[in-house]
């Protein structure tokens, strides 16, 4: 199992759900979460003063998928969070060792 982490631009946070949905994805975590990158944030205006917004808002979205599903969830999410403009976000993949659902007690793929 793997687990996928995708930070993208909250609009885009529909469109994603509904692509994995596609694939086979049956749930997932939503974090509002901020964050910069090689942009260093953006600057704004308030009042006639220039001010760096240092954090980006974002949305974390995470999955657990079987290692069968990895690479169609990439695909999907790629696809879905694409604007082709700077601060689309980014994707990681990391291993998942066990998984354990509390109410029956089922393990590995069965619990998620």
């Amino acid at each position: 199992m793997k687990k996928v982490e995708a930070i993208i631009k909250p609009f885009k946070l529909d469109e994603v759900k509904e692509a994995l949905g596609e694939v086979g994805v049956k749930g997932m975590t939503v974090t509002e979460v901020k964050g910069f990158g090689r942009t260093g944030g953006k600057r704004e205006v308030y009042r006639g003063s220039a001010y760096v917004v240092d954090f980006v808002p974002k949305v974390k979205v995470e999955v657990i998928v079987p290692d069968a599903l990895v690479v169609p969830v990439l695909d999907a999410i790629e696809k879905a969070a694409k604007t082709g403009r700077i601060g689309d976000g980014k994707i990681f993949v990391s291993p998942i060792e066990e998984a354990i659902r509390i109410r029956t007690g089922e393990r590995g793929e069965d619990a998620v």
